[in-house]
């Protein structure tokens, strides 16, 4: 009895035909991307930074993907959260690993820290850019820098940066960073912000998106990068105390009573 597969009757619906796998065409970049992830959240406080992310990566407007981890520690100081198209997220992944093992193995004895990646990750988004082939993602780095003082920066696909104590790509720029900035309106409120309160400001925007953006989930990660306890990262953590009630108040969409 053979095991092979079934193949279609060549007499019946024609030989096989492999012209459609070459491609005597210009080289094509990525012109939008198919599978994403949304949000990236992060917010400074007195000792250090919390970011977060939650685990669901979409193909289109599919939830197809629930276990995506888009938080990626690179050293004990240093975390980012990448948003937007996760085979290019994948392509960074590889890249940064490779930095980290040529680091570790290098002899010039001391370590990159957040700032550093950052202005790395930089140059690396602008050159894709540059080459008319950009990666398509927003990127927060954070962390600590050379001083051991809280770091959070971003930088998107065109290679533009910016700095905040408070920052969110996606949707959450939109409707997490109004929230956020309730607890940090500036850098110099930052010294009065405790882990406690920058970790319950987080997981509240996170809920937000919850509510209101169609491609994310109650699944996340979330990480707290300090000096003393280095990069703790928890990837399972599951939203809690969730109340639709609010929607029985919403007008404008579907069958209502008014």
């Amino acid at each position: 009895m053979s095991l092979q597969a079934p193949q279609p009757r060549d007499d019946i619906y024609g030989a096989y035909d492999h012209s459609y796998l070459q491609n005597n065409g210009p080289k094509q970049h990525t012109q939008s991307p198919i599978v994403t992830g949304t949000s990236v959240l992060a917010v400074k406080f007195k000792d250090g930074v919390v970011i977060a992310a939650d685990n669901l990566a979409s193909y289109g407007s599919l939830a197809r993907f629930t276990d995506v981890k888009r938080l990626r520690p690179f050293n004990s100081t240093t975390i980012i959260g990448v948003g937007g198209d996760v085979s290019d997220m994948q392509y960074l992944d590889r890249m940064l690993n490779s930095l980290d093992i040529s680091e570790n193995y290098g002899s010039a004895g001391h370590a990159l820290n957040a700032k550093n990646l950052h202005t790395y990750l930089a140059k690396v988004m602008y050159k894709r850019r540059s080459d008319v082939n950009p990666l398509w993602n927003a990127i927060l780095v954070a962390g600590l820098d050379g001083d051991n003082k809280p770091f959070l920066s971003s930088v998107d696909l065109l290679g533009t940066t910016f700095s905040s104590p408070t920052l969110a790509t996606g949707y959450g720029a939109h409707l997490a960073q109004p929230l956020l900035r309730k607890l940090v309106e500036d850098e110099d409120k930052v010294k009065d912000v405790t882990r406690e309160a920058a970790v319950e400001a987080i997981k509240q925007a996170m809920k937000v998106l919850f509510y209101r953006d169609a491609r994310s989930m109650d699944k996340y990660s979330l990480a707290v990068v300090t000096k003393e306890g280095g990069v703790e990262l928890k990837e399972d953590e599951q939203l809690e105390g969730q109340s639709w009630a609010f929607a029985e108040t919403i007008r404008g969409y579907g069958t209502q009573v008014v």
